[in-house]
C-alpha cells in the first residue's frame, strides 16, 4: 500500500535538515570559542598571580660590604647603624621614599619605624633614617628610586638623640627594610661585648 499524507501534515525536507544542522554546527562553534577564550584568560589571570606572587616573596636588594656601627663608651650602647644597599640581580627598582625600616630589640620588646630622608638638614633622627646615595644614575641630583648599579648609604639613629632604643652589648638587634613590593629583608644582628665608638657588626 502506497503511503500517503495526510491534510496539512508536511514532509521533513533534506533543505530543512541542512539548516538545523547547521544551526548546531554554528551553536557548538560558538560556545568552543566562549569556552577557549574563558581558558585563555584564566591561564593569562593564573601566570600573571603567580608573578606577582613571586615578586612578592623574593627581596628586590641585598647588602653590599661591611655594617658598620658608632657606640657610645660612656652610655655602653650602640648610638647608630649604617649598612650599604643595592638591587639583588633581575630585581626590580625600588622606591625608597615608601620603604620602611623597622628597628627591633627582643630583649626590651622595643620597636620603631623609620621614614626616608635623603635631606641630613632636615632630617628628624627619632622617625626617620638618612639615606646618602653613593652612587645614582641621576648623578648629584638622585631621585627616590634604587636601580640597577645603584647603592643608597642606609644611616639608622638608635640611641636616645635617635630612635630611644638601648642596645648594649651582646644585645641581639633586627633591622627590617620594608619595600613597597617585595619580601622585606631583614638584618639580624648582634652589639659585640664591647662597646667602642666605631665597630663592625656580624650578621
Amino acid at each position: 500500500m502506497g503511503m500517503r499524507f495526510l491534510k496539512n501534515e508536511k514532509g521533513f525536507t533534506g533543505l530543512e535538515a541542512a539548516i538545523v544542522l547547521i544551526a548546531f554546527v554554528t551553536v557548538a562553534a560558538v560556545f568552543s570559542y566562549v569556552l577557549l577564550g574563558a581558558g585563555f584568560f584564566a591561564t593569562q589571570k593564573g601566570q600573571e598571580t603567580v608573578h606577582t606572587g613571586v615578586k612578592q616573596a623574593t627581596s628586590s636588594m641585598e647588602l653590599v660590604g661591611s655594617i658598620v656601627a658608632k657606640g657610645s663608651t660612656t652610655n655602653d650602647n650602640i648610638t647608630e647603624v649604617t649598612f650599604t644597599l643595592q638591587l639583588a640581580a633581575g630585581g626590580q627598582p625600588i622606591d625608597l621614599n615608601k620603604t620602611v625600616i623597622t628597628v627591633l630589640v627582643p630583649k626590651d620588646g622595643d620597636f620603631v619605624e623609620l621614614s626616608y630622608e635623603s635631606n641630613s638638614s632636615s632630617l628628624d633622627k627619632a622617625s626617620e633614617y638618612y639615606v646618602n646615595w653613593i652612587y645614582s644614575l641621576q648623578g648629584s641630583s638622585p631621585d627616590n628610586y634604587l636601580e640597577e648599579f645603584e647603592k643608597a648609604e642606609v644611616t639608622v639613629y638608635l640611641d636616645s638623640t635617635g630612635a630611644g632604643l638601648d642596645i648594649n652589648p651582646n644585645d641581639d638587634f633586627i633591622i627590617e627594610v620594608k619595600p613597597p613590593i617585595g619580601a622585606t629583608y631583614p638584618i639580624e644582628l648582634k652589639a659585640p661585648p664591647s662597646i667602642d665608638s666605631m665597630m663592625v657588626l656580624l650578621k
